[in-house]
């Protein structure tokens, strides 16, 4: 099993929690947190293999929809729709934060396979992260989450530069990566929960 199907698994799972929140969050039916659900988990990936010319991963496996599917059975069972609020969110921003990391690691780790330049893992582990999510919100009449949450792309960019750097200097391992992914879920929690913020422009 390799760190690549880890990391992969790692996110399927977590962004079918967050997309099932978003979903009881926003009051949709059955059929809304399932869409809801799939397009977190699965989108990011659909987009990134469109980008690199191949028929998506999702279409090909049966285990990402499964692994979806599994998760949204268990949220159901555990009645994790009945948490309250804070519980809720706490799970959310935790479960967010780690498929984020997850699918900015594949996504840079593919980029990497297909030996594009800076510019491409970036874009790519960037989407891979984040296309799920902004299908969703896009799909929901919401803002995306990635364009008013902070320190939320940046962590998806700067996880592909360290892994672009990593393997420049030939340190790219499992060790590296696995430290990379820690780093950054750890600042990821740590601005969400210090209230960290990025610079924004005053129209004053």
């Amino acid at each position: 099993m390799d760190l690549f199907f880890i990391a992969d698994i790692i996110g399927i799972i977590a962004f079918s929690i967050s997309g099932y929140l978003v979903g009881i969050r926003n009051n949709l039916d059955l059929l809304g947190i399932l869409i809801s659900s799939f397009l977190t988990a699965l989108g990011g990936g659909i987009v990134r293999d469109v980008i690199l010319n191949t028929t998506p991963f999702t279409f090909r496996e049966y285990y990402p929809a499964s692994t979806v599917l599994i998760v949204l059975t268990l949220a159901f069972v555990f009645k994790i729709y009945k948490k309250q609020d804070v519980e809720r969110k706490l799970i959310f921003v935790i479960s967010d934060t780690i498929g984020l990391v997850a699918f900015s690691i594949t996504g840079a780790l593919l980029a990497l396979e297909a030996n594009f330049n800076i510019f491409g893992v970036v874009i790519l582990s960037f989407l891979t992260a984040v296309g799920g999510g902004l299908t969703r919100d896009i799909l929901i009449n919401k803002i995306p989450a990635v364009l008013v949450t902070d320190f939320y792309g940046s962590i998806a960019l700067l996880v592909a530069l360290l892994l672009f750097c990593c393997d420049a200097l030939g340190f790219l391992n499992e060790l590296s990566i696995i430290i990379i992914a820690f780093l950054a879920i750890a600042l990821r929690l740590l601005a969400y929960f210090k209230g960290w913020r990025l610079p924004k422009i005053s129209q004053d």
